[in-house]
């Protein structure tokens, strides 16, 4: 039996409720409205262990088939990232920090309240970064919780762990892998830890991110790395 234009209509919001709530987006990468896509990382990056429901979480687990979608979809031709997040699981961030790389469209990201913690790499993943004037990002060691095994093998696994964050950074960001170093291991800077507490403007200074700048500055460059992009015959500058 046909819908009537009410039943149909009720099914589009319902569909729309349960994207908002199931992606954090009114629209997903299928049918995009536009040529650009944004994708929002907030709160905790949720992993292999799920997070209490009073926690505002990304999933890592919608996030990579959204990013297979955008890399298909030949009517998206650049990606925003909207970064606030505090962090979270370790190896779900690098994955969705590698994916994010490897994809063949520009992106720029845009770090707005804070890029803290496995939130760094996922920031300069992308092509161009930028952070808004009070921003502020963490760096420090990486952290296990729950059940630890106090054995060698742990610590080389940390260690291993550590290293590959590091790295990952060091490589798409300007900063030096001694500069980044000694912001994480710095002693003071955080109240009864290890690591340093980075506004703004010194991410820039330190060669982390690229500039200081918001959505403004975040189009413009897109918008230029996609006709950049058109011309040099779909390589990314």
């Amino acid at each position: 039996m046909p819908k009537d234009g009410n039943e149909q209509e009720e099914g589009k919001q319902s569909s729309l409720v349960d994207k908002i709530q199931q992606l954090g987006q009114s629209t997903v990468p299928t049918a995009p409205d536009s040529n650009i896509h944004v994708l929002s990382i907030i709160g905790q990056v949720e992993g292999h262990i799920q997070l209490p429901p009073q926690n505002k979480t990304t999933k890592y687990e919608h996030l990579l088939p959204q990013l297979i979608a955008i890399e298909q979809n030949p009517k998206i031709e650049g990606l925003i990232i909207l970064l606030n997040t505090v962090g979270g699981d370790v190896e779900a961030g690098l994955a969705l920090s590698e994916m994010i790389a490897s994809l063949s469209k520009p992106t720029v990201s845009i770090i707005l309240g804070g890029g803290h913690s496995i939130g760094v790499p996922i920031a300069v993943a992308t092509n161009y970064t930028y952070v808004v004037p009070s921003a502020t990002m963490t760096i420090h060691p990486i952290r296990l919780n729950g059940l630890v095994i106090g054995v060698p093998q742990t610590f080389e696994y940390m260690d291993k762990m550590q290293e590959r964050v590091i790295q990952f950074v060091t490589t798409h960001s300007n900063i030096s892998e001694e500069k980044f170093k000694s912001l994480m291991f710095e002693k003071g800077n955080l109240t009864r830890d290890i690591g340093t507490n980075v506004v703004g403007a010194d991410a820039v200074e330190y060669g982390l991110i690229d500039a200081v700048g918001g959505v403004k500055e975040a189009m413009e460059t897109l918008n230029k790395m996609i006709d950049d992009r058109k011309e040099s015959g779909g390589v990314v500058q």
